[in-house]
């Protein structure tokens, strides 16, 4: 049997779990790891299905296998004549490969402090390295002699003088804006995505067919059980923002919740099935001013499989899921079941939204996957009544006709945000909220009535809800100052606002969340405020049509 023939059975049986295709996947595996893989395709067509196999075992057999050949796999890659297309995005991360890229300072320094010795300049990939002139002179003595009138200044001689990039991390406040590369050369670390793990005690076994879409509901949520939890000591918390750093990293990405976690408050949360869900916020300092911010790592029989974003304000979020790649033929939608189970647990949501990008705007991913279905068949609909009408349509021509929707149509049908409501929620209260939109009348506020003095419209917010200095963030005090009515607010009323302001710089944010839920005159002037449809002061009512979180 050829080698393709070998790798497309292995793939067959991924989605093949049942009696008899363990040993299957067992014998094949024993059969490639004798084989050579003479090209980067078929050599990752192999290092996937391991992985896959690995977070999702048939097996203790070929769970064992495939830890083997992912543990070893570094020494394939030197033998691959196209070796440099493995360290493409789409499969970046293999053992034996590099990472190429733009870091920020913060994710710079972390990687310099867990893999010293294998971060550097990528030099040769700068384009801007004259940039270098414009930032360190005030570091250096004497360096502006060279690079003002210099047009070939050695700027790579001058930052090796000064102690290379561990030096610059540390020192130059203004990193981020020389667009520096780093290479960072993975070899056989525990970062890569052929060797990352977690201990687990005792690994699930896929003995069965994975859980289908059809099987999954979101309106049951509220009605299963409370997903078990423990609090992490602050050394574990670190521990697993870290490990969520470099899984980021290896596939070129940052997330705002990895790079500046709170790791006094994560929490593990056991979803099933060999699933563990790590969730935690972000401190005080890097808070949102308005909505709460929640990242959480997805593992999975000790695997990390993906990831999850949430911005939330009262009982909504704004959900941001991404699966790895690799792991998208898992149960999706049973994780994010949970996932809605966890956020419902902690902190009541009820309501969940997707911007335009997670279906298909702007997102040729999302569109080749169908990602629109994918959350349609959830019970998600549009928030544009058009587009709701046009749903149906195509959703009864793909009943009459065996067929796929084509592009154009998943583009014009990702065209505007997609919402989730729980039965027990006020159908459409939130399809015309858009933060950004509280923030922007804000602005306007302190442009036209305060003639742009911060200072007095804070003083003005803090009088009106009868707040302290100190009880309150300044966004919020400049809030308060724009919400409507509530100089008239009863007392009862301005103290659970105060409750709110005083949640809102404690950590966590749970807290945060379901106050403002509970409190109904603030919930109602922050989607007031928040509603695409209003004018906002100095401006035109505005329509659907421009909108987006």
């Amino acid at each position: 049997m050829s080698l393709n023939q070998l790798l497309a059975r292995l793939e067959t049986l991924k989605r093949a779990f049942g009696a008899g295709n363990a040993p299957q996947a067992a014998a094949l595996i024993e059969t490639l790891r004798k084989r050579r893989f003479p090209d980067a395709a078929s050599l990752v067509r192999y290092h996937e299905a391991l992985l896959f196999f690995r977070a999702y075992p048939p097996s203790a057999q070929v769970a064992r296998l495939a830890e083997s050949e992912l543990r070893g796999f570094a020494r394939r890659v030197p033998r691959v004549r196209d070796a440099g297309s493995l360290e493409e995005p789409e499969v970046s991360g293999i053992a034996g490969t590099g990472v190429g890229a733009v870091f920020s300072r913060e994710t710079a320094r972390h990687l310099l402090r867990r893999y010293p010795g294998q971060v550097r300049v990528y030099w040769e990939a700068w384009d801007h390295p004259e940039r270098l002139g414009i930032e360190m002179p005030g570091l250096l003595p004497l360096m502006s002699d060279d690079s003002s009138v210099e047009a070939d200044a050695p700027y790579r001689d001058w930052l090796e003088a000064a102690g290379g990039l561990p030096w610059m991390v540390q020192r130059l406040e203004r990193f981020d804006a020389l667009e520096m590369p780093l290479r960072w050369d993975l070899g056989a670390c525990e970062a890569t995505r052929s060797r990352m793990r977690l201990p687990v005690r005792k690994l699930f076994y896929h003995r069965q067919a994975l859980i289908a879409r059809r099987d999954v509901s979101l309106e049951t949520v509220p009605d299963q059980p409370p997903l078990p939890l423990r609090r992490l000591p602050q050394a574990e918390g670190e521990r697993l923002i870290g490990l969520a750093c470099d899984t980021s990293a290896v596939r070129y990405r940052e997330l705002y919740g990895f790079t500046h976690g709170d790791p006094r408050n994560v929490l593990a949360l056991d979803a099933g099935r060999g699933v563990v869900f790590y969730v935690w916020g972000v401190p005080p300092a890097r808070r949102l001013p308005l909505r709460a911010y929640h990242a959480v790592a997805i593992w999975k029989n000790g695997v990390p499989i993906g990831y999850f974003e949430g911005l939330s304000l009262a009982n909504r979020i704004e959900a941001g899921f991404n699966l790895y790649y690799t792991f998208r033929e898992g149960e999706t939608a049973w994780l994010y079941a949970r996932l809605f189970r966890l956020f419902h647990q902690l902190g009541g949501i009820q309501v969940l939204a997707l911007d335009p990008y997670q279906i298909g705007r702007g997102n040729p991913e999302a569109i080749g996957s169908g990602a629109f279905w994918f959350y349609r068949k959830l019970g998600f609909r549009s928030v544009d009544p058009g587009l709701q009408d046009l749903t149906r349509r195509e959703e009864s021509r793909l009943e009459s006709a065996a067929r796929r929707t084509p592009p154009a149509l998943l583009r014009k049908l990702a065209a505007q945000p997609m919402v989730f409501e729980l039965p027990s929620t006020i159908p459409g209260e939130w399809d015309h909220f858009e933060a950004r939109r509280i923030g922007l009348r804000a602005v306007r506020t302190l442009r036209e009535r305060y003639q742009g003095d911060m200072r007095r419209m804070r003083r003005e917010g803090r009088r009106a809800a009868g707040l302290k200095p100190g009880q309150a963030s300044p966004d919020w005090e400049a809030l308060i100052a724009v919400m409507p009515h509530v100089g008239d607010w009863g007392p009862a009323e301005k103290e659970g606002l105060r409750d709110i302001c005083r949640a809102k710089l404690a950590a966590p944010e749970w807290r945060y969340l379901r106050l403002l839920h509970a409190h109904p005159a603030v919930r109602r002037a922050l989607l007031a405020m928040g509603d695409r449809r209003k004018a906002a002061p100095g401006g035109q009512p505005e329509g659907l049509s421009g909108a987006g979180f």
